[in-house]
């Protein structure tokens, strides 16, 4: 499973993105098989989940930080997920990874991400 993320960028506080991740599964039954999610990383920091979705995609999670501002969904049909970003924070830049594993959501953390994306840059800044 190949995963390619799109959709970051250089948006002002307050403003909203909208993060796509393509993933290239030999079938669409196949990538109805994965756990998806979106982590972000920052310089010196660890890798951290922001949000999870179940592969039906009726199940989300969502980090503290960004509950009520950003929305996990996904299009198995299509087999595409993407990640709607509103009200943006400056704390909210970081380089965003989408990941896939045949885990749970509850089980989802960086060691047990079997496929990461390339990672693309989000910058809030006036």
């Amino acid at each position: 499973l190949e995963l390619v993320e799109s959709g970051g960028g250089l948006v002002q506080p307050g403003g909203s993105l909208r993060l796509s991740c393509s993933g290239s599964a030999r079938s669409t039954f196949t990538f109805h098989y994965y756990t998806m999610a979106w982590f972000r990383q920052v310089p010196g920091k660890e890798r951290e989940r922001v949000s999870c979705v179940s592969q039906s995609g009726e199940r989300t999670n969502y980090a503290d930080s960004v509950k009520g501002r950003f929305t996990i969904s996904r299009d198995n049909a299509n087999k595409t997920m993407f990640l709607q970003m509103n009200s943006l924070e400056p704390e909210d830049t970081a380089v965003y990874y989408c990941a896939a594993d045949t885990q749970p959501c509850s089980s989802l953390t960086p060691p047990h991400v079997r496929y990461w994306g390339q990672g693309t840059q989000v910058t809030v800044s006036a």
